[in-house]
């Protein structure tokens, strides 16, 4: 890692997101908007970073699976039938073509469990601003690419996520392996 980006994924995370999460208790509506931003900045620090990656996690919220389905796969979501009804059949299709590692967690403890279960080197992780902002902290210093959820039926129900995006994220991560330092 490079002493420049350490030192300014240590100032973003563990002090401008605390002051920014201070602020947006008396600007509720710039809350969402600040989450966002920690998202994107550790996002363009991570990727001028030089990583030695050789086990990657992605890492997905349970509400991007489709409520109605009758299966729950919060421990193994490879007990997906892989109707189609959700992103869920793509993205594992995704980490079989990458040869990555694949979860679902139902929120933080359960998200932070599976880190330390997997211990991956690197994570893609797609959420809302809020789980994202505080999963980046949380497990720091892994470097983590925060992937912001779309919400068409409103959070935590039938949530989605560009699959373009993911797999952008794992190809640069992917690329990364090669570049031992």
């Amino acid at each position: 890692m490079k002493a420049w980006t350490h030192f300014f994924r240590v100032v973003i995370l563990k002090f401008a997101y605390p002051l920014l999460m201070f602020l947006g208790t008396f600007l509720k509506t710039k809350k969402t908007d600040f989450q966002a931003y920690i998202v994107t900045l550790n996002n363009l620090i991570v990727m001028r970073d030089n990583i030695n990656v050789n086990k990657i996690l992605v890492l997905l919220p349970h509400c991007i699976q489709n409520s109605k389905c009758d299966v729950r796969l919060t421990f193994d979501v490879f007990k997906c039938r892989r109707c189609g009804q959700c992103k869920i059949k793509d993205l594992i299709e995704l980490t079989e073509k990458y040869g990555v590692s694949i979860a679902i967690a139902t929120g933080g403890t359960i998200a932070r469990k599976v880190v330390k279960e997997v211990k991956p080197d690197a994570i893609v992780a797609v959420a809302c601003e809020r789980d994202l902002s505080s999963g980046i902290v949380d497990t720091y210093p892994i470097p983590v690419l925060g992937i912001l959820n779309e919400r068409p039926f409103g959070p935590c129900i039938d949530t989605t996520v560009s699959l373009q995006k993911v797999e952008e994220a794992l190809i640069w991560f992917i690329n990364h392996q090669d570049r031992k330092h």
